[in-house]
């Protein structure tokens, strides 16, 4: 079952093109990082599956039904995050969530158990104290727990981890991750790292356009450039070495204590390397080949 649907939305303001026949889908259970660079449309097109934004051309869907600008009934099975989230701040989180529970249609949604279970859930049950004394990675917390207080179907996230400290991020990617069994999520981030974690799909976006949707493992496939990367314990070794490279035709490229060699090099560059180093009685630390990283196949899917 798809959860979200996208036929060739296109969407302008003004004389600039911001979406251009966009289409993709979000499969239901799966978590879809969304990745583009500024402008790119990301926030743009959320806005538009929440009918926050009329849209110029095409059709959005949201569990099978149709999504409408202004008042829509899709939202009853989206909770949403975004990405700076605003709160009264006179309020504990207690107060808060018990708030945004009783205007929701799921009368759960505002008991004290759901509320605590909410609170629980993202690391904020302890807190006694107004929103207002709340660090930035708290207000995000609680931002999630609102997002979630409904059991929504579907949790959209925009830059949700982008001003939060590396223990922050980490605090919430985990609630991402207890929670990804029962909730389909897309979200949005510029960390391509935390995308590449979490993600079972990964939709990137480049001038308003799809380039990619597809799963890491096939991303990998496509992209793939058999690179290795030979680290050395010696850096008499290291300078040796590389101009044996050198001598070979072999192109290297260094990074710290390590030289990084692509296919593109030669064919059966691997054995050729190993061979080399046998021959110069070199042993390296370590001697492995290195998968390629999303911001790797990112950037060569826009170029």
């Amino acid at each position: 079952m798809k959860m979200i649907e996208i036929n060739h939305l296109s969407k302008r303001f003004g004389h600039k093109q911001v979406l251009q026949d966009l289409s993709f889908s979000v499969p239901k259970g799966s978590v879809v990082g969304f990745v583009g660079e500024n402008g790119a449309g990301k926030t743009t097109t959320m806005k538009a599956i929440l009918g926050l934004l009329p849209i110029d051309e095409g059709e959005i869907t949201v569990c099978g039904e149709p999504v409408q600008f202004g008042s829509t009934k899709t939202n009853r099975w989206i909770g949403y995050l975004p990405d700076v989230p605003q709160f009264y701040s006179f309020m504990t989180a207690v107060e808060y969530l018990t708030f945004c529970g009783k205007i929701q249609p799921n009368k759960e949604s505002f008991q004290p158990q759901r509320v605590m279970e909410v609170l629980e859930l993202v690391g904020l049950e302890a807190s006694k104290q107004k929103i207002a004394g709340f660090s930035r990675g708290m207000k995000q917390r609680l931002g999630l727990a609102q997002a979630l207080i409904n059991r929504p179907a579907i949790l959209i996230c925009d830059e949700p981890t982008s001003a939060l400290d590396p223990l922050g991020r980490k605090a919430f990617l985990d609630v991402l991750e207890k929670i990804k069994e029962e909730t389909t999520v897309l979200f949005s981030s510029h960390i391509l790292a935390d995308v590449e974690q979490l993600s079972d799909y990964i939709a990137i976006l480049h001038k308003g356009q799809i380039r990619a949707f597809e799963t890491m493992d096939s991303l990998k496939n496509r992209y793939r450039k058999t690179v290795f990367g030979i680290v050395f314990t010696d850096e008499g070794d290291h300078l040796k070495f590389a101009k044996v490279l050198a001598i070979h035709g072999i192109s290297a490229k260094r990074k710290n204590n390590q030289l990084l060699i692509d296919e593109q090099t030669g064919t059966n560059i691997g054995s050729q390397l190993l061979q080399l180093l046998n021959e110069q009685h070199i042993v390296p630390e370590s001697f492995q080949r290195i998968e390629p990283s999303l911001e790797s196949i990112y950037l060569e899917v826009i170029k």
